[in-house]
């Protein structure tokens, strides 16, 4: 009965045990800085979605004569999440980017490292602080994107499929962050190596997905074998799933067009189908499977600094 007690409150006791995530957390909301990026993050938010909604509904009554409430909505939602990925993708590297690269700085590590506390658990509670902050920030925004549903056009799932995704962006994201900062001293270099590699990732799946679909719609007018085809389909998957914004947008697609959340249906140029997993779903399982990994390499890294 112990072993289970104890089992069942390994998950809570991992965190509350947890010197490092404890003392970050602590000092981020002390001071006024956690405070004041909430601010700034909802007022930019609450701006951007304000100037979207007077200027799709100007659109609207120029064009149409009336304000269609379906199209007002979808349009308040997907721009509201794209603002917060724009801003998840540049505030998250700013908290990790300089969590073991800042120790070093303020010559605070070699202290640190005296103590019992393992690799993992040190990365454990850098990454944790800075993705609970994250998870406050995108908490914060629902109530916002949640103003779609007073004009309609958007269901629940597109609220969770967008949260898991920035989610999972902000945890890729956060790793790459600690990572870099394990590998340098000095903060500022692995703020911009962080950045690189996110811009990298973010144009250099795009540009892919772009190419794959206009060798795609080329393949569609020539007969192309069913393996060849299977092939295009599986590789234009893999960028889109590689970029938080194409995952999102063919993501709401399928939810809008097929009314499927988890699974959709391709249809191939012969006529047959193929039910395959929504990109969503592909999306955070690579994103969270390239952070384990991070993470591991990361606790590699500072063993091997000890060392």
């Amino acid at each position: 009965m112990a072993t289970t007690r104890r089992r069942l409150r390994s998950p809570l006791d991992l965190i509350l045990s947890n010197p490092v995530a404890l003392k970050e957390l602590r000092g981020r909301m002390r001071g006024p800085r956690a405070f004041v990026v909430l601010t700034g993050y909802l007022i930019v938010v609450g701006g951007f979605t304000i100037i979207i909604y007077l200027a799709t509904t100007s659109a609207s009554l120029s064009t149409t004569g009336e304000v269609d409430g379906g199209t007002v909505g979808r349009l308040l939602f997907s721009s509201v999440v794209a603002m917060e990925l724009f801003l998840v993708t540049f505030i998250t590297p700013a908290f990790t980017a300089s969590a073991i690269s800042g120790e070093h700085e303020h010559q605070t590590y070699d202290l640190l490292r005296t103590t019992l506390l393992p690799e993992r658990s040190l990365v454990w509670g850098k990454l944790f602080s800075a993705l609970a902050y994250v998870v406050l920030l995108l908490l914060a925004a629902i109530p916002l994107q949640s103003i779609a549903f007073l004009f309609g056009g958007v269901d629940v799932p597109e609220v969770y499929i967008s949260f898991i995704t920035l989610l999972a962006t902000a945890t890729l994201l956060g790793t790459l962050g600690i990572y870099f900062s394990s590998l340098s001293r000095r903060t500022l270099r692995a703020n911009i190596m962080t950045y690189v590699t996110a811009m990298s990732i973010a144009i250099g799946t795009a540009m892919a997905v772009i190419m794959l679909l206009s060798i795609s719609a080329a393949a569609e007018r020539n007969a192309i074998s069913k393996a060849a085809e299977w092939g295009l389909l599986l590789l234009q998957g893999l960028f889109v799933c590689l970029n938080p914004l194409t995952t999102l947008l063919i993501s709401q697609d399928l939810l809008i067009n097929q009314q499927q959340i988890f699974t959709f249906e391709h249809e191939f140029t012969d006529g047959t189908t193929a039910t395959l997993p929504s990109p969503w779903i592909i999306f955070t399982i690579l994103y969270l499977a390239i952070s384990a990994v991070i993470f591991v390499r990361t606790t590699w890294v500072l063993k091997r600094i000890d060392d």
